[in-house]
């Protein structure tokens, strides 16, 4: 027996992966965050430096035109971001930057898409998409 649909697919936003912080000077900031507070660096990739945050990864982001300096973004861990921008650009909302590969880590690649709330702040939407063992 099929199980019956009972509705439209959701999207249920319910973990933060990352949290980032906009930066006017990216390498003056990840001196000051790694050398001065003793975080941990993990990685640099496109315009980011990432430390370790406990589970939460923290990320400093050269600022772009649409996030001011001193701007946060919250990122929530999602599964499937390619269903998930999809589903979501069906309700209507805005996206800043549709989901894009960032980097290659050494089991999964990293993708991110940025969306809007109903006040213009961005919501950051991040998968590590498990790549297939060689």
């Amino acid at each position: 027996m099929e199980a019956i649909p009972t509705g439209p697919e959701q999207v249920h936003l319910d973990e933060i992966g990352q949290i980032a912080l906009s930066v006017s000077d990216l390498a003056r900031s990840k001196d000051f965050y790694q050398n001065t507070l003793g975080m941990k660096f993990l990685f640099d990739a496109g315009g980011m430096a990432f430390f370790a945050c406990g589970r939460i990864r923290f990320a400093l982001g050269a600022s772009l035109a649409a996030i001011a300096p001193g701007g946060t973004i919250l990122y929530f861990r999602v599964a499937d971001i390619e269903k998930t921008h999809e589903l979501l650009a069906a309700k209507g909302v805005k996206f800043l930057q549709k989901p894009h590969f960032i980097a290659k880590m050494p089991d999964h690649d990293l993708w991110l898409a940025f969306l809007e709330d109903p006040d213009k702040n961005p919501v950051g939407l991040m998968s590590e998409v498990p790549r297939a063992a060689a």
